[in-house]
């Protein structure tokens, strides 16, 4: 597996994505959990990306048993502050209302305060059984903006200058805001998701994390899954919601445009992203080892082509000014 360089870390060119593990829609049980990670790591994969969130907790659980024995230095591993985890005053027997198949018994209370991420820090290393976490992002503080800015993020970097976390940025779901941290804010990485895709372009942060050398992980490139199939389906989703028409037609008219290059959609949404020398990474969740032998055989077989450029132009999502540099390659 190829990485590419993120400041002081190496990232793989693939990052297992946790939310699958914090049994996001689905339960995911551990044996077939287990098996994820394996396939993952099997792959080459060495950046595993979880967060408090994820199944309240859930997936940093998993991932600190399943990294338990292994060197700290062969991975890379980032979680997420924001949201602490608090027992629930009134649990009831239903499954937590945020989209996790998990039970109600914690709650999820937002806190971007600066005692608020260094306990968010404390509790997912402990949950994680590590010692430091390489890369702590700011999760999803769009409604949080102000708090984020002024006592969250100067509260990363006193974590950073301890040795307590190595990087630190942003993840969202909005291009944005993310733009402004890296132009005007001390980051090493930000987290793009649902922003950067076949569908939908966000050239103007890749172009200013390039310029400033912050590295962009891109998550969230199938838009919620409307681009992991083949061909689309009506009744998948488009950022978390049903897809307009128009975007449907759009991702029906991608795949008939993929099918005459020899490549699926799914294939060609997840090595998409990598054709800009900005994005380091792309997280992809699994809940089943075969999603993870599809990734990696996407990403050899549009590589393997050889004419990623050209079919970015084809298919309408070519940069606007020319990217041809890329960042040297190593393999793990």
């Amino acid at each position: 597996m190829q990485t590419r360089p993120c400041r002081t870390l190496e990232l793989t060119e693939l990052g297992l994505g946790g939310s699958q593990l914090g049994n996001l829609y689905r339960e995911v049980d551990d044996a077939t959990a287990t098996a994820v990670f394996e396939a993952a790591w099997e792959a080459g994969i060495r950046y595993l990306d979880t967060a408090p969130h994820y199944g309240l907790g859930l997936s940093e659980r998993r991932l600190g048993r399943l990294l338990a024995g292994i060197p700290r230095d062969q991975y890379v591993l980032s979680s997420k502050v924001g949201r602490l985890l608090e027992p629930n005053p009134d649990p009831h027997p239903g499954l937590d209302a945020e989209g996790f198949a998990v039970p109600a018994t914690t709650l999820r209370r937002w806190d971007f305060s600066r005692d608020g991420v260094r306990r968010s820090v404390e509790e997912s290393l402990e949950r994680l059984g590590v010692d430091h976490l390489d890369i702590a992002y700011l999760h999803d503080p769009d409604d949080h903006w102000e708090q984020a800015l002024a006592a969250g993020l100067p509260a990363l970097q006193e974590l950073r200058d301890e040795g307590v976390v190595t990087a630190i940025g942003a993840g969202m779901n909005a291009a944005a805001p993310l733009l402004e941290l890296v132009r005007e804010h001390d980051v090493d990485v930000v987290m793009c998701a649902g922003r950067h895709t076949l569908l939908e372009q966000a050239w103007d942060l890749l172009d200013a994390a390039a310029a400033a050398d912050v590295a962009v992980v891109v998550a969230g490139v199938y838009n919620s899954g409307l681009l992991a199939r083949p061909r689309p389906v009506a009744d998948t989703h488009y950022d978390y919601a049903a897809p307009p028409r128009e975007v449907l037609e759009r991702a029906h008219a991608l795949a008939d445009r993929c099918e005459a290059h020899g490549l699926t959609l799914p294939e060609a949404a997840l090595a998409f992203p990598l054709s800009h020398p900005a994005v380091r990474s792309v997280v992809v969740g699994a809940s089943r080892p075969a999603h993870v032998h599809a990734a990696v055989a996407a990403l050899d077989r549009v590589r393997s082509d050889g004419e990623g450029d050209r079919l970015w132009a084809e298919l309408g999502v070519a940069a606007p000014t020319s990217h041809a540099s890329t960042h040297a390659s190593t393999h793990v």
